[in-house]
């Protein structure tokens, strides 16, 4: 059973990643159920979040369903990230998360993010002071290393382990990397069997399939698996991931039907929370994989990502779910 601190999350557990615009509570509610085991907010500013910014506070919205559940923060000053460490308490998750690991230039050039692993002794100091402002368990997630010149991830995952977090996620590229190339888990197997390191190891980088779930878990010993870009529009990923591992056969794939029905509930929810205009705009990142795959079905995938009228993507998508029984899944 893998554990953080008391938390019980299976014996493989899978974790969906915090990602910006997605990891959202509308696409939280759909990964629940289907199978997600440990789920991340997207990333909050630790200003934004002092600063009492809007974009900030709502991204704190957690709901008991959706346990256990971690908030993520990030930023570059200590006594800040302190701060809103606080504040996150209030709300009461289950886990605080720091993100040293996003590789988007505005929060690397500022030390946030993986612009941290450029100051090694300033990650572990600041992970330090925030694991002794709250009571809650402190994760981290992070990538191997700034370049392929700065790959400490072994050492530096003892010293955030000694410091007291309480489980790590490591993307299996480096910053320079952004999400290029094929992601290293060599590291990651070594930070885990690592004998100094105690903490739940749970990788994360290119797991799109149960296959290479099964392969990867078998080949690296983490102890669960972070899934990221691979759940956008297809949130049914999880499950499958764990039917074959426990059976080694595949669960039916979602019907049409099944595809547009999520996705309705998904941009239902999208604009119950967010509103109409942001709601459906970022719904559009989340169309194409919730349709991929279906023949001569371009002109209908245009209407869905260039549209910003709600009724015309209704219509659109009703029309999909009468007519499903005259569309086709290209292998």
């Amino acid at each position: 059973m893998v554990k953080i601190r008391n938390i019980e999350l299976g014996e493989f557990p899978l974790l969906l990643a915090p990602m910006e615009d997605v990891s959202d509570p509308p696409f939280r509610v759909l990964c629940k159920r289907h199978g997600a085991d440990l789920m991340y907010t997207e990333f909050i500013s630790s200003e934004g979040l002092i600063r009492d910014a809007l974009k900030s506070t709502q991204k704190l919205d957690i709901f008991e369903y959706e346990r256990p559940i971690g908030i993520q923060i990030f930023g570059y000053d200590i006594e800040n990230m302190k701060k809103a460490t606080k504040i996150i308490e209030k709300t009461n998750p289950d886990i605080i998360d720091i993100n040293y690991g996003c590789p988007v230039k505005k929060v690397t050039c500022k030390g946030a993010g993986a612009g941290i692993l450029q100051d090694i002794p300033k990650m572990i100091e600041m992970t330090r002071e925030i694991v002794k402002s709250t009571k809650l368990p402190v994760t981290v997630k992070t990538r191997l290393g700034w370049d392929e010149n700065s790959k400490y991830i072994v050492e530096v995952a003892e010293r955030l382990q000694d410091v007291g977090i309480e489980a790590i996620s490591i993307h299996g590229r480096t910053r320079k990397q952004m999400y290029k190339g094929q992601a290293d888990w060599s590291l990651i197997a070594d930070v885990k069997n690592n004998p100094r390191i105690k903490i739940p190891v749970f990788g994360n980088g290119d797991i799109n399939t149960p296959e290479m779930a099964v392969e990867y878990k078998k080949r690296y010993n983490v102890d669960g698996i972070m899934i990221g870009r691979a759940s956008i529009g297809y949130p049914w990923i999880f499950n499958e991931i764990k039917h074959f591992i426990n059976t080694g056969e595949h669960l039916e794939k979602p019907t049409i039907h099944n595809r547009v029905d999520a996705c309705l509930k998904h941009l239902e929810m999208s604009i119950k929370w967010k509103g109409e205009v942001l709601g459906i705009a970022e719904m559009k990142r989340h169309y194409t994989n919730y349709f991929k795959g279906i023949s001569h079905f371009k002109e209908h995938r245009m209407k869905l990502v260039t549209s910003f009228d709600l009724n015309e993507i209704r219509e659109t998508l009703f029309w999909i779910r009468e007519n499903a029984d005259n569309l086709t899944f290209v292998n």
